[in-house]
């Protein structure tokens, strides 16, 4: 059995919970503090960093989302995530890389730093200014996902592919820690509806950190 160590608010630990169930392979979780830098995990993941995944029946252990993701997408056949031409799978790694990178710098980290850093470790208040720099940078992703979804049934194409689940993962805990605001993004909001109401992103909608609550939209699949 897999066993995948993770933090409920980790972006990239929800992008691999949503392939995997997305591929209807099966793990545990176990919660893991990166911060802690316990030393068992630095064996499993050196840089310290979540997701790590492991399966010590079969001695493997992987670090990175990314190389975690590559790793079931070339050996599971189940629901291909990386499809379709050389050109579209390039266009799909292109806006995985987009939100794993830019979104996060730009959305994800500040609000995780600002409502969840600062309020568990520093109990100091968040800087309203960098909350608001991120949600107009949202707002400007947003819009490119309104593009998108205009010309395109999916993110990358005609199918669901990884870049629907980095980009869901990441705004699911931006969405979280109420730094979206929907009311201008038709198309993005019902893009996203879809994939709330999936199985595979079910239990993240149903979980919460013990001190830092949702907004009430967050979990319905309506919303």
């Amino acid at each position: 059995m897999w066993q995948l160590y993770q933090f409920p608010l980790c972006p990239f630990s929800r992008k691999v919970r949503l392939l995997l169930s997305e591929k209807g392979v099966a793990y545990d979780l176990v919660r893991e503090n990166p911060w802690e830098r316990r030393e068992g995990f630095g064996s499993i993941s050196p840089a310290y960093r979540t997701p790590a995944i492991q399966n010590p029946e079969r001695g493997i252990s992987l670090a990175d989302s990314r190389a975690i993701c590559e790793y079931f997408e070339e050996t599971v056949d189940k629901s291909p995530m990386i499809n379709g031409t050389a050109v579209n799978r390039a266009e799909i790694r292109r806006l995985v890389a987009l939100f794993d990178e830019n979104f996060h710098a730009d959305v994800t980290d500040p609000l995780l730093d600002e409502r969840m850093r600062k309020r568990l470790f520093y109990r100091s208040p968040p800087d309203s200014k960098r909350l608001r720099d991120a949600m107009r940078l949202a707002d400007e992703h947003l819009y490119y996902i309104d593009f998108l979804i205009d010309n395109r049934p999916w993110l990358a194409g005609a199918t669901m592919s990884l870049a629907d689940l980095a980009a869901a993962a990441q705004i699911s805990v931006a969405d979280y820690l109420g730094g979206i605001d929907w009311s201008n993004h038709e198309q993005a909001r019902s893009w996203y509806s879809v994939f709330k109401s999936r199985p595979s992103f079910r239990p993240l909608l149903a979980e919460r950190m013990d001190v830092i609550q949702p907004p009430a939209h967050y979990g319905d699949v309506n919303a």
